[in-house]
């Protein structure tokens, strides 16, 4: 299951950073000019001044050309994976600044790599497309849906949510980033953590995502070990990291 999803990924991700497949699975280190391509996962209407992405040998940065000339600098003799290291994007975050940026946050990023039968544990409830907008807004489910508003680009497709009587205990969610790839959020109410309802939600969304055809992944920062268990346990492992540039306000 992961080799066909894997090849899925380098497919987008060469949209994503304006490389090649190649690009992705070498030991060196390629910088590419940034650029909107179609098909990209959108997370902004404009182009990135720099994002950088590994999948654990050399690591790709796309980014605007006034860096190159210290990006080649940045990169040479270093392993790609260790670019993401706390000196390394201090030093990039340094160079940054100069320009108005800073370094945002690291995501963990998981593909599918087996299936995971699950045993009905909880009464849910399945929303799609325009079903969900009554949930817009509502502090409980900032990860499970856009919040507080929705995302044009990013539309929320499916959200599963998990009862007690009239009570929502959970939700999870997917929004569609780039055509047939949905990422998965989840939010589980403090009051019903630690009864496997993440883990339980999750698997059924990345199971129905997988019999419609779609690509489910799944991201998470890097502390955020909860969340990590979640994905692991639902069936998904790690398969890249990834960081962008943003503007200083």
């Amino acid at each position: 299951m992961f080799k066909e999803y894997y090849q899925k990924l380098l497919q987008q991700l060469s949209i994503d950073y304006n490389c090649t497949p190649e690009d992705l699975q070498a030991n060196e280190n390629t910088i590419t000019v940034s650029k909107l391509n179609e098909g990209r996962r959108d997370y902004s209407p404009d182009k990135p001044f720099l994002q950088m992405v590994t999948l654990g040998r050399g690591t790709v940065i796309m980014a605007n050309e006034c860096l190159h000339k210290f990006l080649s600098g940045f990169i040479k003799d270093v392993e790609g994976h260790r670019l993401f290291e706390f000196g390394n994007l201090t030093a990039l975050n340094e160079e940054l600044k100069k320009y108005g940026y800073k370094m945002a946050s690291t995501h963990h990023m998981f593909l599918p790599c087996r299936n995971v039968e699950v045993e009905k544990r909880y009464q849910v409830k399945w929303f799609y497309d325009d079903e969900i907008a009554q949930f817009y807004g509502n502090p409980q489910f900032p990860n499970a849906i856009a919040f507080p508003t929705p995302c044009p680009v990013r539309p929320d497709r499916i959200a599963v949510v998990a009862v007690d009587g009239d009570t929502i205990m959970g939700m999870a969610g997917c929004s569609e980033d780039a055509p047939h790839w949905q990422q998965i959020g989840i939010d589980t109410l403090p009051q019903y953590r630690s009864k496997g309802i993440g883990t339980y939600l999750v698997t059924l969304l990345k199971n129905k995502i997988i019999e419609m055809g779609d690509t489910p992944f799944y991201g998470t920062a890097t502390a955020n070990t909860q969340s990590q268990n979640i994905a692991l346990n639902s069936g998904f492992r790690p398969a890249w990291v990834e960081i962008e540039a943003k503007k200083i306000k």
